[in-house]
């Protein structure tokens, strides 16, 4: 099953996909355009990689990482399917971010790589903006790049584990104003989705509701005012995103 979060008549709905509509708990369909979408989870932790695809690192840095390189963000970052993400007045290389996003179901401690599917409760496609000119360092990306308001739309589905039987066999896709830009596919990660699973709850307890972001492949390009972008991943979703002008 794929699930969503909207607002729709002044109120939060839970939602699914039903052959290509959206349907409400109460059995009622509407259109896409009908509703604002909302991110598909309530995050508890927001991990993320950078870097996390040999591809993407030789892109815009000498070597891949021999560790993961993981940051935290805030939940004021996130945005849903078809929301506007601003682009800072001195961005000079803006670029989007297609990730494959996994959604823990229960808590995990100390889980065994084996295990590790056992605790992701489904995945979501995160689409993590980057603004290149503020990197202070390719280890500890800057504060001001990943933990900016709206600047990560997540969404529109919440596939169940049901729907994604490989994680690890995804396409990704990204489209700027109908041009595709970036193409890749999950199984060039340089850490895999068990991998990370048990290299995170070897010294923290994840939580239902905890969000993980993997990293995304090459082919980001700048993107300005105006572009839509659109990051797909295989059996996800195609998640809409507009870029506007920061505002004073």
């Amino acid at each position: 099953m794929k699930r969503a979060r909207i607002a729709f008549e002044g109120r939060v709905h839970q939602a699914r996909e039903d052959n290509g509509r959206v349907r409400l708990a109460d059995g009622r369909h509407v259109a896409e355009s009908e509703v604002v979408w909302l991110p598909p989870v309530t995050p508890g932790t927001i991990l993320a990689l950078g870097l996390n695809y040999a591809d993407h690192a030789a892109e815009i840095a000498s070597s891949a990482p021999n560790e993961p390189m993981v940051f935290l963000k805030g939940a004021n970052t996130l945005v849903g399917h078809r929301a506007f993400t601003p682009r800072p007045a001195d961005a000079t290389n803006m670029h989007y971010e297609c990730e494959l996003t996994v959604v823990i179901g229960r808590p995990a401690r100390r889980v065994a790589r084996a295990d590790a599917y056992d605790y992701i409760a489904g995945y979501t496609v995160a689409n993590d903006y980057a603004v290149r000119n503020y990197l202070e360092g390719f280890y500890r990306p800057n504060f001001r790049i990943k933990s900016r308001d709206n600047g990560t739309p997540m969404g529109p589905w919440l596939a169940d584990t049901a729907e994604i039987p490989d994680p690890m066999d995804l396409r990704l896709t990204t489209r700027v104003n109908g041009e595709t830009t970036q193409e890749g596919t999950t199984r060039d990660m340089i850490f895999d989705v068990p991998f990370l699973i048990e290299y995170f709850s070897s010294f923290m307890t994840l939580r239902p509701g905890d969000v993980i972001l993997t990293g995304t492949p090459k082919g980001t390009v700048n993107v300005m005012p105006g572009d839509e972008v659109v990051t797909e991943i295989e059996g996800i979703g195609a998640l809409h995103n507009t870029i506007v002008a920061r505002t004073p």
